[in-house]
């Protein structure tokens, strides 16, 4: 009898993991497609292929600011996950020519937020920004009381 519910124990958490990792990916999926239907014109399929930048919070400037100098031949569609700034000073460095950025999100409390963008890069939002006595010039991220800026890098 003990064996038996030990069997069904372990039964439930394997198929309680099968199950949460589709959910998972439907939703990652799903901030995606809104990117691709952002740009429309996109040289990447039905189901692309992507990779993700893992962003951070930084608190009081502290913290690491994320980076993606991998420069690529072909378009590389990049999901740029949510970061967190906070009374600080936060930069988001998106430099492959050929990156097309899909932005989850960004929160900026108090502080200045700057992505520097290669020139021929493509950014896009998953969700529409928002601003709340503050400055949101590129409209992808939440703003509360402070700035996002674009720089634009590598134009010659």
């Amino acid at each position: 009898m003990n064996m038996y519910k030990k069997t069904i124990s372990f039964s439930v958490i394997i198929l309680s993991l099968l199950f949460s990792v589709p959910t998972f990916a439907t939703e990652e999926d799903g901030f995606m497609a809104n990117c691709l239907k952002a740009w429309g014109n996109h040289p990447f399929g039905n189901n692309p292929r992507y990779k993700t930048l893992a962003t951070n919070v930084k608190v009081f400037g502290i913290g690491e600011d994320p980076k993606d100098a991998e420069v690529t031949s072909s378009p590389s569609l990049i999901m740029v996950n949510p970061g967190v700034n906070v009374m600080g000073g936060a930069t988001v460095e998106l430099l492959n020519p050929n990156g097309w950025y899909c932005f989850k999100s960004q929160v900026n409390v108090m502080g200045g937020l700057t992505i520097k963008a290669h020139c021929k890069a493509h950014l896009a939002s998953a969700n529409g920004g928002t601003t709340v006595l503050g400055s949101n010039s590129d409209k992808k991220s939440v703003t509360v009381m402070g700035s996002t800026e674009v720089e634009l890098v590598g134009c010659k």
